[in-house]
């Protein structure tokens, strides 16, 4: 039974929690809140496997599981390296570029698996839809539209620039296969806590056909929840719905064909796939598990979580400076 160190056991910990004992780790939990640790021990965490520190339980586990605010995320993550531990870190990997690439740095010199959280990888749509692109299915590319909006608490330690947006640059990325060349965000505070509440972020990817236009909206605003994503192609175009809806992936046959009197709209058929049910925190926590074995990350590596930090450390400087920002092809 692998031992798994769980340090954070927030709303989002305790999810974490569920998963590894139900995917069969030993799960050692550290939380400052007595309240949260009561939880733990109420959910079947042996007393003895439960601390209000993390530093106790280093020497007796395999693996941390990093589920705490976003600053503390590279101390944490650099010290549980440091220590011999394999790393799995929810996302933003840092808030700070340098950061990240210490953390990657220190990962590969030391032989540690370092995992970052980036969950919509490990979705059975996304990853239906990641073969499909590969396939050239729709064609080429030309647009992606993120649309992930809901109403709520904005969250404290981070804005939804690095609490949010990172899925969809991470997500793009995984798609497309490579990183933008150019960011273009729009940013805004409406309830003035000092961190950004509803955005608009472009990103550009350059591809053999020309340029791929990828759009990103987001707020904590607009009542409901959408969490939406929309790929255009030449071939065609399917949308995804992450937030687990019937009809998860639907695809539609419209395209544009040039005849003797200008380009034309044509619509196409509507088609739905299934996809298997699976939660995608347990996917993407059965993963980090596996590579302690392969020793071998799966899903988003450190290199990922660096690149993630890159462009949106870029889209900030858009929107403070409101212009858009070039990207080096090399990263």
């Amino acid at each position: 039974m692998t031992k798994i160190l769980l340090i954070g056991l927030g709303r989002w910990g305790r999810n974490h929690l569920r998963n590894l004992r139900a995917l069969g780790a030993e799960v050692f939990v550290a939380e400052s809140d007595p309240e949260r640790l009561a939880f733990a021990g109420e959910a079947g965490v042996p007393a003895d496997h439960l601390a209000a520190g993390h530093r106790e339980f280093l020497t007796l586990v395999a693996a941390a599981v990093i589920v705490t605010p976003a600053p503390t995320h590279f101390t944490l993550a650099r010290e549980c390296l440091l220590a011999g531990l394999d790393v799995f870190v929810e996302k933003p990997m840092t808030l700070l570029p340098e950061e990240a690439r210490e953390l990657a740095d220190l990962a590969a010199r030391t032989g540690r698996v370092l995992q970052v959280g980036h969950i919509f990888r490990h979705d059975p749509a996304v990853q239906w839809l990641h073969g499909a692109l590969a396939a050239g299915r729709f064609g080429a590319v030309r647009l992606l539209r993120a649309h992930f909006c809901e109403f709520k608490r904005p969250r404290a330690d981070s804005g939804l620039l690095f609490a949010d947006v990172v899925h969809f640059v991470d997500l793009f990325h995984y798609l497309l296969g490579r990183a933008p060349a150019r960011v273009l965000a729009v940013t805004q505070d409406f309830l003035g806590q000092g961190q950004d509440d509803a955005l608009l972020v472009s990103l550009e990817y350059p591809s053999a056909s020309g340029t791929i236009w990828a759009t990103i909206e987001m707020n904590c605003f607009f009542p409901g929840k959408v969490r939406d994503l929309l790929v255009v192609g030449s071939a065609g175009t399917v949308r995804c719905d992450l937030n687990n809806a019937p009809d998860r992936l639907v695809l539609f046959g419209h395209r544009h064909e040039s005849t003797t009197d200008g380009i034309r709209a044509v619509p196409g058929d509507r088609q739905v796939v299934t996809v298997p049910p699976d939660e995608p925190l347990r996917a993407e926590l059965a993963a980090f598990l596996a590579s302690l074995v392969t020793r071998h990350p799966a899903g988003a590596d450190a290199q990922a979580g660096c690149e993630s930090i890159r462009v949106l450390t870029a889209a900030a400087e858009s929107a403070r400076t409101r212009r858009s920002v070039e990207l080096s092809p090399a990263g």
